[in-house]
């Protein structure tokens, strides 16, 4: 009779734990990226009153007669479907779209997993967790904007994003022109084209070519550069000799075969440069000239703006002189066993012996989710579920307490026949 108050007991423990994991999943049903959790109930060791027996002199056999010892709960299993999308319009905001996990470094000096992306930019232009102000971790991106993929990610592998304070400028290294020279000109005619170029400081410079037809060869151009002042006071100087000045050949159908000739250029204030001019898409034809710089590939200095974060987590920074750069990559982590981290709270987990190690890479890669760039991934928690389940277990609970109760009224009767 004891048993069975023991085994209402035992139920009546379980049953408040499942109303505890069932309230915390109703609790965060607005927390983002939260995963709810699942109660599953085992059978406690049950006590044998008479084992099993085989045929004995041609009778037959018998079953175990076994009374169970109660109800124990048997895991709290996390359920790790993908939470629905909602759209904040934040640019440091990120949701995860398939397996994967955002790295931050934690105080203690650790590494931190979490689907949480709602990030900011601190003070220092540093992106990190706007709950709790832990640097997100990521790939770093060198002068050039190349990502540099191959280092190892770490507690210190921040990603910088400083709006208003980073600037970029470029030094032309080539120029490409395009376009016609009269096949009707003559050698004492010319025909003159500007074109500016960048120094390394970012400071723009004249620079002036005059072609002029070959005295002798009537297929080739011979050009010459020359230096301008600009408005700005800064002085492209084109040194004399045979540096700036070259030819360009052509065959008999007026198609570019040939040139010769570097720019080598200097500034007042920046460093020397070479520059290579690209005659390739000129024409020579009995038509009115009009060969001029078609791309080049330097600009002038520009003030980050803002950025963009791409599916794959590369963070590109858009500059006041309209040219982008790559100023890092996020990093993501998944695990063999996600269900095995162990959560820290602020929405963040670690990792523990049975989830196994973090398996590092980068976004839309070797099994990553996406990241959805202005959007956080929303609970995954079926509130109607909850409310129901919390229906089932609260009937649960009053069953059992009956047993309890009624357990407790049989003693009382057994008492009672004592006394009497």
């Amino acid at each position: 009779m004891l048993q069975a108050m023991f085994n209402g007991v035992s139920a009546i423990s379980a049953t408040q734990t499942d109303m505890n994991v069932i309230g915390n999943n109703i609790s965060n049903v607005d927390t983002t990226a939260f995963k709810g959790s699942q109660v599953s109930f085992s059978s406690q060791l049950s006590q044998t009153v008479q084992g099993a027996s085989a045929p004995t002199n041609g009778g037959g056999t018998t079953n175990p007669i076994q009374v169970g010892l109660g109800v124990k709960i048997g895991s709290i299993s996390v359920q790790e479907a993908q939470g629905g999308l909602e759209s904040t319009g934040n640019p440091t905001d990120m949701a995860i779209q398939g397996n994967g996990y955002f790295m931050t470094a934690s105080p203690s000096g650790g590494t931190n997993y979490q689907r949480d992306g709602h990030f900011a930019i601190d003070s220092s232009g540093e992106l990190v967790d706007a709950n709790t102000g832990d640097p997100v971790l990521g790939y770093t991106a060198n002068a050039n904007g190349v990502i540099q993929s191959q280092d190892t990610i770490t507690p210190a592998s921040t990603l910088s994003v400083p709006v208003g304070s980073l600037t970029t400028a470029q030094a032309t290294s080539s120029i490409t022109y395009a376009g016609n020279l009269d096949a009707a000109s003559t050698s004492s005619s010319s025909y003159t084209q500007a074109a500016t170029v960048y120094d390394s400081e970012g400071n723009a410079q004249g620079v002036t070519l005059t072609f002029t037809p070959d005295a002798t060869n009537p297929n080739t151009w011979d050009w010459s550069a020359a230096g301008t002042t600009l408005t700005t006071g800064t002085t492209m100087a084109a040194p004399t000799g045979t540096t700036n000045q070259g030819t360009i050949t052509f065959n008999s159908s007026g198609k570019e075969t040939s040139s010769t000739g570097t720019l080598a250029l200097t500034s007042t204030t920046a460093n020397p440069s070479n520059v290579t001019l690209n005659f390739g898409g000129a024409t020579q034809l009995a038509q009115t000239s009009s060969l001029a710089p078609s791309t080049q590939d330097g600009y002038p200095t520009g003030t980050l703006e803002s950025f963009t974060v791409g599916a794959s987590g590369i963070i590109t920074g858009v500059f006041s002189n309209g040219e982008s750069l790559n100023l890092g990559q996020l990093a993501m982590a998944n695990f063999s066993n996600p269900a095995g981290l162990s959560s820290i709270g602020n929405n963040q987990y670690s990792m523990t012996n049975v989830s196994g190690v973090a398996q590092i890479s980068t976004a839309n890669s070797t099994g990553m989710g996406a990241i959805s760039a202005g959007y956080l991934e929303q609970s995954n928690v079926d509130l109607a579920t909850e409310l129901t389940n919390m229906i089932v277990t609260e009937r649960s609970f009053q069953a059992n307490t009956k047993v309890v109760s009624t357990t407790d009224d049989m003693l009382n009767d057994l008492i009672q026949m004592k006394q009497g």
